[in-house]
């Protein structure tokens, strides 16, 4: 199946900046829907244009963040407060299957781009919503506030940390995606009755419904998760990482019995087998600490390579930790590199947003 024609015949507009709703503006693009992001012309246009780097050239036309999640779109520049350029808009939104907005609440309506207004124009308008706590609630909010208001930051970090946010705009993405998935729900239920609808995200409900088993222990067991490091609380060895002979460090992620044991067979640690405080998973989260310990010092004597390639001979869960650099110099990343030219003639690089294929 030829992904970047799935939705060829579709139009997007993008009313939405920073990084949720463009995400999913450049998610339509990639499918092959065109997309046109409108851009405020009194600010000069999305914000994040703005958000450069330390050593990024002033002059150009937008930042490396900018460009990371605003591929394949057209952008006309535009100044809503101006009824001229309203109408611009609504011409676009009569042919139009998806609009994609992050407005304060109040703010939509001022400009004449909420949802009644435009499925006046186009009662088979798809209206996606982002917010920060919800349609009406006029708190300004940032990925950093959702992440602390959510608990992410109350339990991510090292041990004995107040805590670190997420070094992605996490809830942004999660927003991202919640709002695709109640996109193409409402594009389905489009096919069925023609009619258009309104579908409502906010990133403080990305948040909560991404907490997954960090609540469910909560819920059910008052347990409070704190910053643990690399460490699951549920599970061990897992998501704990060892230094080895050269310098590297390799992450571990045993998730059953059989690999726990075919780990130490490896290290030929057979002996611990018969140790009570390692039998199944709850012993080894119970006696975490001295577990990490030991086989610390079995890996230590161990590189890397030889290491890893007898992990994925026998199934056992394990991976080098490696940085960015070490990533995207790998030949087989070149197919999740998105390119495009800028205003300037510059390439500009990013990351896919789709991660699925489909036969």
């Amino acid at each position: 199946m030829n992904l970047d024609q799935i939705f060829k015949d579709l139009r997007v507009i993008e009313l939405a900046s920073v990084l949720a709703g463009p995400t999913v503006g450049t998610f339509f693009a990639e499918l092959g829907a065109e997309v046109i992001k409108i851009e405020n012309k009194k600010t000069g246009g999305d914000v994040t244009r703005q958000w450069k780097l330390a050593n990024e050239a002033k002059d150009l036309a937008g930042s490396s963040y900018y460009y990371s999640v605003n591929w394949g779109k057209e952008s006309v520049f535009l100044d809503l407060s101006i009824a001229s350029d309203q109408e611009i808009v609504y011409q676009y939104i009569k042919e139009a299957d998806i609009v994609i907005t992050n407005y304060k609440a109040g703010a939509a309506e001022k400009l004449g781009m909420d949802y009644p207004s435009l499925s006046k124009v186009n009662p088979s308008i798809i209206y996606g919503a982002i917010s920060a706590y919800g349609r009406d609630d006029p708190r300004p909010g940032y990925d950093a506030l959702i992440q602390a208001e959510t608990g992410w930051i109350s339990m991510n970090g090292e041990k004995n940390s107040d805590g670190v946010k997420m070094p992605v705009a996490l809830m942004d993405i999660l927003s991202a995606h919640q709002l695709k998935e109640g996109i193409l729900i409402a594009l389905l239920n489009r096919t069925k009755t023609g009619k258009g609808s309104r579908v409502d995200v906010s990133l403080f409900d990305s948040g909560i419904a991404a907490l997954a088993n960090q609540a469910g222990n909560y819920l059910n067991e008052g347990k409070i998760p704190i910053p643990k490091g690399n460490e699951h609380p549920n599970i061990a060895p897992y998501g704990d990482s060892f230094i080895m002979a050269d310098g590297e460090r390799v992450l571990l992620a045993i998730g059953n019995d059989r690999q726990f044991n075919e780990l130490l067979s490896l290290l030929e640690l057979d002996h611990v087998l018969e140790d009570a405080r390692y039998h199944s998973n709850i012993e080894r989260v119970q006696n975490r600490s001295s577990l990490i310990s030991l086989l610390a010092e079995a890996l230590a004597v161990r590189k890397t390579a030889s290491f890893l390639a007898r992990c994925h001979e026998l199934k056992i869960p394990a991976a080098q930790i490696k940085n960015l650099e070490e990533i995207f110099s790998q030949a087989e990343m070149d197919e999740y590199i998105l390119e495009s030219m800028n205003e300037t003639g510059d390439i500009k690089k990013g990351v896919k947003t789709i991660g699925f294929k489909i036969q």
